[in-house]
């Protein structure tokens, strides 16, 4: 089968950054699928695993985290998918990726994809989706159903991938969205997507936002880097909390923290897979849950371009495009 690798850890302007490659088609057990992919998206998380680095792959390593596919056949223990059920996912990124023509992935990570989307714009949505989803309903427990209605969020870089999600799953638990964006373009781009005001993260956020009229913000998502922490502290409303996407080796002082009884969440969609919790399975029901909204025209995908067909030129093209930082939504790439 055809798949896209790397053995060597170079800059995307290299012709080597990514390999076409020829591999042996897996074969399911226990709780894993097979997909036929697709499509797939890239994601900042693709671009940090691949960054040049001083190490070598024995064999070519393959990775690729959102996919869109067919189920091909399925393990011994699957109950949730059959061959031809159409899904999207998000991956595990302890295992090989989906970069591939066909995927092996557990079946408890996976959603039934949404039927009005098409695989390319499906693609789109998985890592961001859940990323976001548990950022603001798991680590922050806002209520997705409304319970929350009224309070206000602010959402750091809600142009991106996961901030185009964000603001619309946090419209519709009923907050009012304050989203950052730094460009006009990017500014056009959350309003689309439902945010109620726009501040520049490249300004004084706090003196921006105090100017719409909030001493303080319910709840705050960092989803661009730490850069904003002191900002963040500064208006997050007593007993309020903050989750961050961004690992950091910047200083995070956290007196304004204790005295406002504040919290703080970091939130890696990865955790569930990579160490196997008991709750793996509540993925499967998030995206099955954004599936259904989706289709009922309550929630939009976040594709801005879309590449074909999946090779290793086109990979590169796409790493390349979130590398630069001012990729909108999400960039995906289809068919094999």
């Amino acid at each position: 089968m055809k798949a896209v690798g790397f053995t060597h850890y170079l800059p995307v302007e290299d012709g080597n950054a990514f390999l076409d490659l020829e591999i042996e088609k897996p074969t399911p057990e226990g709780r894993d699928i097979l997909v036929n992919i697709k499509a797939v998206a890239v994601n900042p998380v693709d671009t940090k695993v691949r960054a040049p680095k001083d190490k070598i792959e024995r064999s070519a390593r393959i990775i690729g985290y959102d996919a869109s596919g067919i189920v091909d056949a399925v393990g011994p223990d699957v109950a949730l998918f059959k061959p031809g059920d159409e899904v999207y996912y998000a991956g595990d990124i302890t295992r090989p990726g989906s970069n591939s023509e066909y995927h092996l992935v557990d079946e408890r990570i996976v959603g039934h994809k949404p039927k009005s989307l098409t695989h390319a714009e499906a693609a789109a949505l998985p890592l961001t989706t859940i990323t976001a989803y548990e950022a603001l309903f798991d680590r922050l427990g806002i209520d997705r159903d409304g319970g929350n209605k009224g309070e206000s969020i602010l959402i750091i870089g809600a142009g991106g991938g996961v901030g185009s999600i964000g603001v619309q799953l946090a419209r519709q638990a009923g907050l009012d969205v304050i989203a950052t964006a730094s460009r006009p373009e990017t500014e056009n781009w959350v309003r689309e997507f439902g945010a109620d005001h726009v501040v520049n993260h490249r300004k004084d956020m706090p003196k921006q936002v105090r100017a719409l009229g909030f001493v303080h913000v319910d709840h705050i998502a960092i989803f661009n880097d730490m850069l904003h922490w002191n900002a963040a502290v500064e208006l997050v409303r007593p007993q309020g909390g903050i989750v961050s996407i961004d690992d950091t080796d910047l200083p995070m002082p956290m007196a304004g923290m204790k005295t406002k009884a504040a919290s703080f969440h970091w939130e890696f969609m990865f955790a569930r897979s990579m160490h196997q919790t008991p709750d793996m399975i509540e993925q499967h029901h998030l995206l099955s849950y954004v599936a259904d909204q989706i289709d009922a025209g309550k929630i939009r995908t976040t594709v801005s371009k879309v590449l074909s067909p999946i090779n290793a030129a086109n990979m590169r093209e796409a790493h390349r495009l979130v590398e630069t930082g001012q990729a909108k939504g999400k960039i995906v790439v289809e068919v094999f």
